[in-house]
């Protein structure tokens, strides 16, 4: 295990030194002077040069990229010309809020997914799974902005049972927090729980069939043994991939609902940042999606060896 752990160290911290690089010269390809765009079109020579020299512009690529990496090393993604304020203070009050409601979003999708997909896979042909997949077929279709709207249209104006927009934090007000969280929480994790449901259904159908199961069977094991204990816990394997992968993807992805709910969250923070330009808060944002999915990735891995013991001594893997 030691060994597996120091190999996805390594190979961790190699693709997170290939971001660096990717994030750096992407930024840097974009289209225009970033000078002249955070000058202003009607600045003079002078305002430009003094941005350039501020923002080591004027430096050859491979001392930009030095510099870059060394404070992004220390934690320092420079400072935002937009607001005057550090990107990663800027980073860290807005994660927060886009941790709590992926983190919301992703109790839904478990829930209603895993359940779902176990009912469809052990009650084949019948209403249960027809049901199920055609939960999982709507969840998939309903884009989240429509739904965030129809939320809003039918919980916040026509029943007023929940806040339309806004956030409250936690520690200020728990009851509110969660009323002004559940609604996004549901729009966003609606599409991952048919996802879910899916990947359950399939490799629960497939482990129903194999050899360990039909020995668990006819050892006189109970049902919800067999089904629990076998046959799901070794399903979990594929769909802790996809739970792990759709993480990141809720961190960094949940620009419109943030919008919609005008919550003051990581994607929130993304979106104003593209609009305005803001090179330093877009290398800044980048970086750190690429660094929260190689950690991720990382410890889903790691997570394998919990749930399957034969990933923990196989010696393919070890």
């Amino acid at each position: 295990m030691g060994r597996y752990l120091l190999r996805r160290l390594v190979e961790s911290i190699i693709t997170l030194f290939l971001a660096t690089v990717v994030v750096f010269l992407g930024i840097r390809a974009l289209p225009g002077d970033p000078a002249r765009t955070l000058a202003g079109e009607e600045s003079d020579p002078e305002a430009v040069a003094e941005i350039n020299a501020a923002y080591g512009f004027d430096q050859p690529l491979p001392v930009q990229y030095v510099r870059y990496l060394g404070k992004a090393f220390t934690g320092d993604l420079g400072t935002s010309p937009r607001t005057g304020l550090s990107v990663t203070d800027a980073i860290m009050h807005a994660l927060p809020v886009t941790l709590e409601l992926a983190a919301l979003a992703m109790l839904v999708a478990i829930l209603i997914g895993l359940s779902a997909g176990v009912i469809a896979a052990v009650r084949r042909r019948g209403p249960a799974e027809w049901g199920a997949n055609s939960v999982a077929l709507l969840g998939l279709s309903v884009p989240n902005f429509w739904l965030a709207q129809m939320g809003v249209l039918l919980f916040a104006i026509y029943f007023g049972v929940l806040p339309a927009s806004g956030y409250v934090p936690f520690l200020d007000d728990p009851v509110e927090n969660l009323r002004r969280m559940i609604m996004p929480a549901i729009v966003l994790g609606t599409g991952l729980a048919a996802l879910i449901m899916r990947q359950t259904r399939s490799s629960m159908l497939e482990a129903l069939t194999a050899d360990y199961v039909r020995t668990a069977r006819a050892k006189g094991l109970l049902r919800r043994q067999v089904i629990v204990g076998h046959a799901l816990r070794n399903s979990l394997i594929v769909v802790t991939t996809v739970v792990g992968l759709e993480l990141g993807a809720l961190i960094s992805g949940a620009v419109v609902t943030e919008s919609i709910f005008v919550l003051p969250g990581f994607g929130r923070l993304t979106l104003d940042a593209v609009f305005t330009r803001d090179y330093p808060m877009i290398q800044g944002v980048v970086l750190f999606t690429a660094t929260a999915y190689i950690v991720i990735n990382l410890l889903v891995d790691l997570l394998y060896s919990v749930i399957d013991p034969r990933i923990r001594v196989g010696g393919a893997v070890l």
